[in-house]
């Protein structure tokens, strides 16, 4: 079933509530207030089936200036407005307000109503009609039905049902295939099921047990029960005026504007960008807005900015952008307002410190991971889907590789004689707080850059010894590679190399990254081919077990040198402590 939603909207008593529910047969002052003074305070709902697979779902709106908070609670989400004005008043200083609002919101269509023609003669009515045409000329109502109606006689009411359907058909649902967000416009407790909210579900779909998050406090509560049009289902659909039972909070933590959403896929924000009309001279301009409260906002989202003193509304606009830069200009504005998916995914990413991955895009935008993935296929833009899905600008990328080169190329000047940098350390250097997996992506995309395990280098650099540094580290290996498994310590070994003691430490590093030597402890480093006929020796001996005074019997050893190595054979999965004993794996 298709549902609509129509709002009223006019001058206070100009019978909006009188006409919902003649056309219902449900009344909308709900408050006790609201019937003793016969005008609507708070908003008020009612449904009106339209046949075969239509269902209109009216907001009947206050009208009063002291209640036009309330009112805008109610316009988001409309599709349709029923714009009320009675005939024997014509148009009214609210009139012309809720018009305004209307026309801000970018309400895309409406039905001029004009009530309690009873009450007027045909010349008087026919008067009203031509000040509505031109009230309403040039707006998106200048082309709406025009129906005379009376709520006491019944008068039109037909004429104005026969409209309703006709515009309804032209509507297009709004998309339940969205993330879900619905405006939270009441909160109250009932008997037998705690808190209760209502409200319009303006995109996706919410279900029972759902999660949902409630912004801008960031709680998160699940939904224990649904109803649309006072019926339980199990799951509300955009575009539906929705009730839903929410257990883990209190109504008192609630407050009419705060917004329910998909649980950890949005943020709130207290800064937007946006393009605002001001009503009274029609100005039209790019401004920042900061918030004096946090709002889950998305780029599209309407809204209106009214004044303090006097009480009117001033003017509304559109949000662009909810995470701008510190400094924005008009251009980049205009691409955000005007710009296809493609150009706005294009400028978010280049605005960006290392591209971007699709939580944070989809938070920024609302788009569907769908839509971003698609968008992310254009010239300015290189992604990835492995291990995450994550978009860069070219010409960033570009600039990275360019400092990776630079900073390999300084690394090799300073330190010749090491193969490379440790990615950990370049990843610092190069692309600081970006995910680790993006250095190896970029890397990728080189052909001037090798990465060998854990070491990059640039293709171009060979390590070349000098003839004493040949020597010396031929001296070095020799001396741990004729001890066996009785090594002489590391320094002795490093100061009787005949070369300085840095250059001394760098050939080592050599020796231990080509795997010739082996460190088994800070102290302890042993030839590779010591380490390799230990592991023989204990291949033989799979599944015995033994304490130290029998490995040391085995290998001829002192404990000093003794309890590193069997530390270091835990380690390396060759063996199994058991409390004083071990086992050969």
């Amino acid at each position: 079933m298709k549902n609509i939603i129509a709002g009223t909207a006019g001058h206070i008593d100009h019978g909006k509530t009188a006409l919902v529910r003649a056309l219902t047969g449900v009344d909308t002052d709900r408050l006790k207030e609201e019937k003793q003074r016969g005008i609507s305070i708070d908003l008020g709902f009612a449904h009106l089936d339209l046949p075969p697979n239509g269902r209109v779902a009216f907001v009947d709106v206050p009208g009063h200036e002291r209640f036009i908070k309330n009112m805008l609670a109610g316009v988001g989400g409309i599709d349709l407005v029923l714009f009320v004005i009675a005939a024997d008043e014509s148009i009214k200083p609210q009139t012309r307000e809720h018009f305004h609002i209307c026309r801000l919101l970018h309400i895309p269509r409406g039905i001029v109503v004009l009530t309690k023609s009873d009450l007027v003669d045909s010349d008087i009515l026919e008067l009203v009609r031509l000040e509505v045409d031109e009230f309403v000329r040039g707006s998106f109502l200048e082309d709406a039905p025009v129906v005379a109606v009376s709520s006491t006689t019944g008068l039109g009411l037909d004429t104005l049902r026969h409209e309703l359907k006709q515009a309804a058909s032209s509507i297009h649902e709004k998309d339940a295939s969205r993330y879900f967000r619905l405006p939270l416009d009441r909160a109250f407790s009932m008997r037998g099921f705690g808190t209760v909210i209502t409200g319009t579900l303006i995109s996706g779909s919410v279900g029972t047990e759902q999660e949902v998050e409630i912004f801008p406090a960031r709680e998160r509560v699940r939904v224990r029960g649904i109803q649309v049009h006072g019926a339980s289902q199990t799951r509300a659909l955009a575009g539906q005026r929705t009730a839903l039972n929410l257990a883990g909070i209190e109504p008192a933590s609630l407050a009419r504007g705060m917004m329910l959403a998909e649980a950890g896929r949005f943020a709130a924000t207290k800064q937007v960008d946006a393009v605002f009309d001001l009503l009274a001279s029609a100005t039209r301009a790019y401004v920042r807005l900061t918030l004096r409260e946090p709002l889950q906002l998305l780029p599209g989202d309407r809204f209106i900015v009214r004044m303090f003193s006097p009480v009117v509304t001033i003017g509304g606009g559109m949000v662009l952008d909810i995470g701008a830069p510190r400094r924005s200009t008009a251009e980049r504005l205009q691409t955000l307002e005007k710009g296809s998916v493609q150009e706005k995914l294009a400028l978010l990413i280049s605005e960006s410190k290392s591209g971007m991955g699709m939580p944070d895009l989809i938070a920024r935008t609302g788009l569907l991971a769908s839509e971003i993935a698609a968008a992310a296929q254009q010239p300015a833009l290189t992604f990835w889907t492995e291990p995450q899905f994550w978009v860069v600008d070219n010409a960033w990328m570009q600039a990275r590789l360019e400092t990776i080169q630079a900073t390999l190329k300084q690394f090799h000047r300073e330190k010749p004689l090491l193969a490379g940098l440790s990615k950990e350390e370049l990843r610092g250097k190069a692309l600081p707080g970006a995910p680790a997996f993006l250095l190896d992506a970029l890397l990728a995309r080189s052909k001037t850059i090798s990465a060998k395990g854990e070491i990059v280098h640039l293709m171009s650099h060979q390590v070349a010894l000098r003839q004493d540094e040949a020597e010396a580290i031929a001296k070095i290996e020799a001396a741990f590679q004729s001890a066996g498994l009785a090594v002489p310590s590391t320094p002795e070994v490093l100061a009787k190399s005949g070369v300085e003691p840095a250059r001394a430490r760098t050939l080592l590093q050599i020796l231990l990254r080509d795997k010739k030597l082996v460190r088994v402890s800070d102290d302890l480093v042993f030839h590779a081919t010591a380490i390799s006929t230990l592991k023989s020796l204990l291949e033989k001996r799979k599944g015995q077990g033994f304490a130290v005074p029998e490995f040391k019997d085995w290998t001829g050893i002192s404990r000093k040198y003794a309890i590193p190595l069997l530390e270091f054979l835990d380690r390396e999965k060759l063996t199994r402590r058991d409390g004083d004993t071990r086992i050969v794996l």
